[in-house]
């Protein structure tokens, strides 16, 4: 075979494996881009829109809350799905970490999801917003980080407690205001994403919780001198209710997020559906049903929603290391072949040389 030859073929070969692998990615990457640009709702102070949408002189009325979703899938389609399907719920509260991380495709991923729900829906800012530098990119979407609003007689006062530790001196000194203000209301919610306690650990004690145990007693005692009828939290991811002090408490965490543990009382998904009236408030926990493919579901979606932020994020990035892959690949299959292709010809070309002969000397 000639030297033209095999070059010809060696180049047929990579260009038929190598080219097709690399196409298949950069068109997938392409695709996936072209959807995040038509597919995200182009939004800013989110929190504040919603709020126009709900009626704020009716009662009785209903309301849910949950939290922990983190950018699942499955089972957070089917908490859309379900509270669509209940006409008695005027709107939703999340109560944080709606995003696994901070990242702009993390956010624009759970825009596009809530975007099927037909229901004005709040939000408090959760930790897991908070990484990755996203507290600015929240803010722009969703608006302020802590803020109240009334329903009939039922006021909400809405708390960032992100850092896990504690509440600024600015935040504390607003609360106590809005703390002040909610005494001409009937009923008093209050929803924050890190509970004051774990109650895992047993009463009052310190675990996947606010870390300054002071000043979580701190705050539970400004809760109990106000009466507050519910604080709604989330951050365990399970199922949870008891009261610290004189103040009722209910830990949410069951959105989506993969679950904290398997006993069945407390860890299963759901969310909250609240129901408000003159005679009092009622607290029903809607279970969502999940099955074992639907958990494979939950993993495989889990998935392909980093792969998607992945490459959507990174498309850039994608092309230039697929470019050098390309070229490092055809130096070491193509050329390295001609070369010992080459090597090979020259040995055949000693060897066919036929050697002089010995003339014997005189």
């Amino acid at each position: 075979m000639s030297e033209r030859t095999t070059l010809s073929y060696r180049d047929t070969v990579f260009n038929n494996y190598i080219l097709t692998i690399v196409l298949s990615v950069l068109l997938i990457s392409a695709a996936v881009k072209l959807y995040t640009h038509n597919g995200v709702p182009e939004v800013s102070d989110w929190n504040f829109h919603q709020l126009q949408k709900i009626e704020q002189t009716k009662e009785p009325f209903s309301f849910a809350v949950f939290g922990d979703n983190k950018n699942a899938g499955e089972p957070f389609d089917a908490l859309i799905a379900k509270l669509n399907a209940d006409d008695e719920i005027a709107f939703a509260l999340d109560v944080g970490d709606i995003v696994y991380d901070g990242d702009a495709e993390k956010f624009h991923s759970f825009l596009r999801q809530i975007s099927r729900l037909h229901k004005p829906l709040l939000t408090a800012f959760g930790n897991h917003e908070a990484r990755d530098g996203g507290r600015a990119l929240y803010y722009e979407i969703f608006g302020k980080f802590y803020y109240t609003f009334s329903i009939a007689e039922s006021y909400f006062i809405v708390l960032d407690d992100a850092n896990k530790r504690d509440l600024n001196d600015a935040q504390m000194h607003w609360l106590r205001e809005k703390l002040r203000e909610s005494q001409k209301y009937k009923y008093r919610f209050v929803f924050m994403h890190v509970p004051l306690f774990d109650p895992r650990e047993g009463a009052y004690k310190k675990g996947h919780s606010l870390k300054d145990l002071t000043f979580a007693k701190t705050l539970n005692s400004l809760f109990d001198r106000h009466e507050i009828t519910m604080l709604f939290v989330s951050h365990i991811h399970g199922y949870f209710r008891g009261v610290w002090g004189k103040t009722p408490y209910i830990i949410t965490g069951g959105a989506g997020a993969a679950l904290a543990g398997s006993d069945p009382e407390h860890y299963f998904y759901h969310y909250i559906k609240v129901g408000v009236d003159e005679t009092g408030v009622t607290y029903d926990v809607v279970k969502l049903k999940t099955s074992s493919y639907e958990q494979v579901g939950h993993k495989i979606d889990h998935a392909w929603r980093y792969l998607y932020t992945l490459v959507s994020y990174n498309l850039t990035d994608i092309l230039l290391t697929l470019t050098s892959l390309y070229l490092l690949l055809y130096i070491l299959f193509v050329r390295r072949g001609l070369s010992l292709h080459t090597i090979d010809r020259d040995n055949d070309d000693l060897e066919s040389t036929p050697s002089s002969p010995i003339k014997p000397s005189t």
